[in-house]
């Protein structure tokens, strides 16, 4: 006789004790679970006993103001702890949690381990977004900034200072002004000269978000006080030459200051130049007398139409129009002249500098030199004038030389030069000629695999490709990836592992007090979704957690790694990926247990490399072979069969 159906199988897990299996009708499991999650148990699931939120939350809230030190410590690292859980931060919050710590920061009577357990239950709670950042006083701020400024700093204390001032800075704009009063870029170098790569990372966070949030007035005076400071050189000798590998958040962190030192440049790029204005025109004339090592001529040396030919003959060598008149051709070799400078400034600032959320391509060798673009410039339009001799131009070829300048550079970029020097050698291995080659190259691979004999052959192959891509995405699946919660800080130490069973029937999951290193058991992750019951997949602004409010709908690198397994009716089990390729990995193998196309931009470039592979595999005894584009003809029968020979 089959049992029940309100009953399940479950073991029972308390502190200290081995779980019990026991049998359990869902009257008793409403004295221990909530309506919500009530329904989601299942046959084999491990419950826990431990203390409620609400009764925790109201034990903690007494425990950390014991007048013992050593009991309100550890009632502390209880909360630190604690603050995780959205649930128990909720219930502390609800007994005004927050205000009683921001009293406790604000007296000045704790130190050491009692104010870093204090400022990181404050950055835990905080973070699940559920108290406005614009409800804390004049006199916190000041401590935690008085914290920052100190010389000698507990590094816990220092680094959930910093933190919680870059949250501060990004999440409010009256908080800003009042964080800016409080903090200047002096008192923040110094944490860049020592050895901790976390505290650096903070502390040019704290930087960038200043930068961010300075009125567009502000900027150039905060650039050049950067600039006085020689962040850039303290950032090479401390940070990018430093012995210890740059993490990804720093790397992050960096890409975002080059980005917003750019963008400082942008006003620069974007203003039309004036061939009327004499200043404009000074310059010009001075540029043409360096280019062609000339002195400036009087204004009554030498005949009008000597002048007219010498002035043709230079502006010609440049590559610009001149026009039949004096006072005209001055004037159009200006225009000309400021215009190209204005295309060559644009193709440098549009080559790489795309502000990203989701990058850590900064460049090292912008870090080399107070004059980083400048310097860059300059050996671009050397470049530009190289590759325009080279390729013989004239003014009509001037939109096809910077085609080619811009794939010199862009090619020369990607490998990463560390200085500008190396750039100067990459570049001038990638000469015109060179280039060439490169195009012929790319080109005649596409055309090798145009005829329709071969794309017949690929048309074959690529189910048989896709199918092993497919495998490869259960594979990773089945190996699982430790997730992060992340919301509006970047940096976050909660975490969280997925992973698939082997038969590709479950997925477990579970949360984890740190990241893992290698493989998470299955017995670990208490928690389970059958893929049966999995009714989609959703991403990016269609997740349930990309539509809620607060700092996660504004990311938009949060929004291009999130995605969702919605199941049953309403449920919803909610991802944010690490990077992109986990993005692609995993939401390519859940639409592939759902028997749906992976559509990833990652199948995309596997099923080309793939496929290529293959393709070259198996053409490997045609080398050299020209290919029909039809079979050759059936020939017709013989006369006879005479030729045959009869076994017999």
């Amino acid at each position: 006789m089959p049992p029940p159906s309100d009953i399940v199988k479950v073991a029972i897990e308390w502190p200290g004790a081995f779980p019990k299996l026991m049998e359990i009708d869902q009257v008793s499991l409403s004295l221990f679970l909530s309506p919500q999650n009530r329904n989601d148990i299942k046959n084999g699931s491990i419950l826990r006993l431990t203390t409620s939120p609400v009764s925790l939350a109201a034990q903690l809230h007494e425990r950390i103001q014991s007048s013992s030190m050593d009991a309100k410590l550890e009632a502390l690292k209880d909360l630190a702890n604690s603050s995780r859980d959205v649930t128990f931060a909720q219930e502390f919050i609800n007994l005004d949690g927050i205000s009683l710590l921001t009293q406790m920061v604000e007296s000045g009577t704790d130190f050491g381990d009692l104010l870093s357990f204090t400022l990181t239950a404050f950055v835990e709670l905080m973070d699940h977004g559920i108290v406005s950042w614009d409800t804390f006083s004049v006199a916190f701020i000041k401590k935690i900034a008085g914290y920052v400024n100190k010389s000698a700093m507990d590094t816990a204390v220092l680094q959930r200072s910093l933190a919680i001032l870059e949250s501060m800075v990004l999440n409010s704009q009256d908080l800003y002004q009042k964080v800016a009063q409080e903090i200047t870029i002096g008192q923040l170098i110094p944490h860049l000269q020592g050895t901790d790569q976390d505290i650096q990372t903070y502390t040019i966070a704290v930087i960038n978000a200043l930068f961010l949030k300075a009125p567009e007035d502000k900027r150039q005076e905060m650039a050049h006080i950067l600039a006085q400071k020689q962040l850039r050189s303290i950032i090479l000798s401390n940070v990018i030459r430093s012995p210890k590998p740059i993490n990804d958040e720093m790397a992050h962190q960096l890409y975002v200051l080059q980005v917003l030192t750019f963008n400082l440049l942008e006003d620069r790029m974007m203003t039309k130049m004036d061939p009327q204005d004499q200043a404009q025109r000074d310059i010009i004339f001075e540029l043409r007398r360096i280019a062609f090592d000339v002195e400036c001529e009087p204004n009554n040396s030498g005949s009008i139409e000597k002048r007219k030919s010498m002035y043709t003959r230079d502006y010609k060598k440049l590559g610009f129009i001149v026009s039949h008149t004096h006072t005209h051709k001055h004037l159009g070799f200006i225009s000309m002249c400021l215009s190209n400078t204005r295309l060559t400034s644009f193709l440098l600032c549009s080559s790489d500098f795309t502000a990203s959320e989701n990058c850590h391509d900064f460049h090292p060798m912008f870090f080399t030199h107070d004059r980083s673009f400048e310097e860059f410039f300059c050996i671009c339009i050397q470049l530009l004038n190289k590759t325009w001799k080279e390729m013989r131009a004239t003014s009509e070829d001037f939109n096809k030389v910077m085609q080619v300048v811009r794939d010199q550079i862009m090619r020369a970029l990607t490998q990463k030069p560390n200085s500008l020097d190396q750039l100067k050698s990459r570049l001038q291995n990638l000469s015109y000629t060179e280039i060439l080659k490169i195009r012929q190259s790319e080109r005649m691979n596409q055309e090798d695999f145009q005829s329709r004999p071969i794309l017949e052959l690929r048309e074959k192959i690529q189910p048989e490709i896709m199918e092993l891509i497919k495998q490869q995405r259960l594979n990773r699946l089945c190996d699982g990836t430790c997730f992060r919660k992340i919301s509006s800080r970047r940096r976050q130490d909660k975490f969280w592992y997925c992973r698939l069973s082997p038969n590709h029937k479950v997925l477990h999951y579970g949360d984890l007090e740190e990241s893992p290193q290698g493989e998470v058991s299955h017995d670990l992750l208490q928690e389970k979704l059958p893929v049966a019951d999995i009714k989609a997949v959703v991403t990016g602004k269609d997740c349930p957690h990309m539509k809620e409010k607060g700092a996660l709908k504004q990311n938009k690198e949060v929004l291009e790694l999130a995605f969702s397994v919605l199941y049953e009716s309403d449920e919803y089990l909610n991802f944010i990926a690490p990077d992109k390729h986990e993005y692609c990995v995993w939401t390519d193998g859940l639409n592939a247990l759902l028997g749906k196309e992976m559509t990833s931009d990652f199948t995309k470039s596997d099923m080309d490399t793939l496929l290529s592979m293959e393709m070259k595999l198996r053409l490997l005894d045609l080398e050299n072979i020209q290919i029909p584009e039809a079979p050759p003809p059936i020939p017709k029968e013989p006369s006879n069969y005479d030729f045959v020979y009869d076994c017999n």
